[in-house]
């Protein structure tokens, strides 16, 4: 790791092949009895090369933008194992999307259901769309990262859910094709997905006593992993306690996982640059800002943070510290008196499990540059983003000619 610091420089994002391949696979693997389509979810790492190498071992992919489809066609994804949410698709994203023939939408309102109706039927073809359930039940996790309780933005609820099936009929051109839940991330206990599942069990039932016939079911992702001192669910454990729910039911099975198969496979690399004392309390102040993963101050998430190398007394004389960045805010921040071994300037800070809603979320705040990515493939390593220049900062920006005048 220090070997890579010194050659790309920091901050930087390293992702192992291996991990990420591994992951999706146990993922699979637990879940072979049910032959599920597990389309990662594109949102949590969107490099190109991340998604190459899971649609290379026969991953689909579920997107939320136009951006996200033009990135899944451009690492060859077959359209037919796409599925496309977000309450806030736009007709344009929704035209290409039909033209390009994705499995379905995840539909998330009546309005958007007719939207997707008349822009297909002004296309003279058929959408396919999978109605996005809102089960009303408790992830146990933060609050901003909980999508499938009745007061989030997300999903439809039950009775609406039924009543857009008895009226599918007068929608010419859409085919309802399925149901779809997701209820949050970093779920680490299996029950709420069981919950979740069991209540579209009732769901399917009264469908089908009305004649209503469903092919798809898609459960959604949002199982978690360890950042601290949780103990999330393996996927075997997690596909022992949903197998005998969805084995015998006939339909087609999808997943969306994103952090569980990348975020354990990526670290983010700093630099120390300075060590302050103040009368309160000890700063490291690093490299690598909020800019680079907001996760801490938008969440006060925990990802553990090691000195990439250190002796015995390093860790003999642990102190706590604020490890901070360099963004013009107090929320600038990586960790908060977290007990670390001394450092000293010029040092690397290794900040784990930073593979997912890392980069991703990334930005130019205070006009910095967005951190190089590599992926580490056995004993070779492969740049997969180039570090921006200051040129690329500005690279999309206008000055009016009257301004030039001045």
């Amino acid at each position: 790791m220090e070997e890579l610091a010194r050659r790309f420089g920091t901050p930087l994002y390293i992702y192992s092949y291996q991990t990420l391949i591994d992951h999706f696979m146990k993922l699979k693997t637990a879940l072979r009895q049910l032959n599920p389509l597990v389309c990662y979810s594109v949102k949590a790492n969107s490099n190109l090369a991340i998604l190459r190498a899971l649609v290379d071992k026969g991953a689909g992919l579920d997107i939320v933008s136009g951006g996200e489809l033009f990135r899944a066609l451009k690492v060859g994804c077959p359209p037919e194992k796409i599925v496309y949410a977000s309450v806030g698709k736009t007709a344009s994203e929704i035209e290409e999307a039909i033209r390009r023939g994705i499995l379905f939408f995840n539909v998330e309102s009546l309005p958007e259901l007719a939207n997707i109706n008349q822009i297909a039927k002004r296309l003279n073809r058929r959408a396919s769309v999978s109605i996005r359930i809102n089960p009303d039940v408790e992830p146990a996790t933060h609050k901003f990262i909980t999508t499938g309780k009745i007061t989030n933005k997300f999903g439809i609820d039950f009775n609406t859910a039924y009543k857009i099936f008895l009226i599918g009929l007068n929608f010419s051109n859409i085919d309802i094709l399925g149901l779809h839940i997701h209820i949050g991330s970093q779920i680490t206990s299996s029950a709420p997905f069981v919950s979740a599942i069991r209540k579209l069990a009732g769901f399917i039932r009264r469908l089908q006593a009305r004649g209503i016939k469903i092919e798809y079911l898609n459960i959604g992702g949002g199982l978690g992993i360890v950042y601290d001192k949780e103990t999330p669910q393996t996927a075997e454990k997690f596909a022992a306690k949903i197998i005998p729910l969805l084995e015998n039911t006939g339909l087609k099975i999808i997943l969306e996982p994103g952090r569980f198969i990348v975020g354990n496979a990526g670290i983010l690399v700093t630099r120390v640059l300075y060590v302050k004392s103040t009368p309160k309390k000890k700063f490291v102040i690093v490299d690598a800002g909020m800019n680079d993963l907001i996760r801490p101050a938008l969440y006060d998430a925990y990802h553990q943070i090691l000195p990439i190398r250190y002796t015995l007394n390093a860790i003999r004389s642990s102190e706590k510290v604020d490890v901070v960045g360099p963004i013009c805010e107090s929320a600038d921040f990586l960790a908060k008196a977290r007990k670390i071994p001394r450092v000293k300037e010029g040092d690397y800070l290794a900040v784990m499990s930073a593979g997912a809603y890392g980069f991703s979320m990334s930005s130019n705040y205070n006009s910095r540059k967005k951190a190089e990515e590599v992926m580490v493939v056995g004993n070779k390593t492969f740049i997969i983003r180039k570090r921006e220049t200051y040129n690329d900062l500005i690279r999309n920006e206008l000055i009016p000619p009257f301004l030039l005048s001045i």
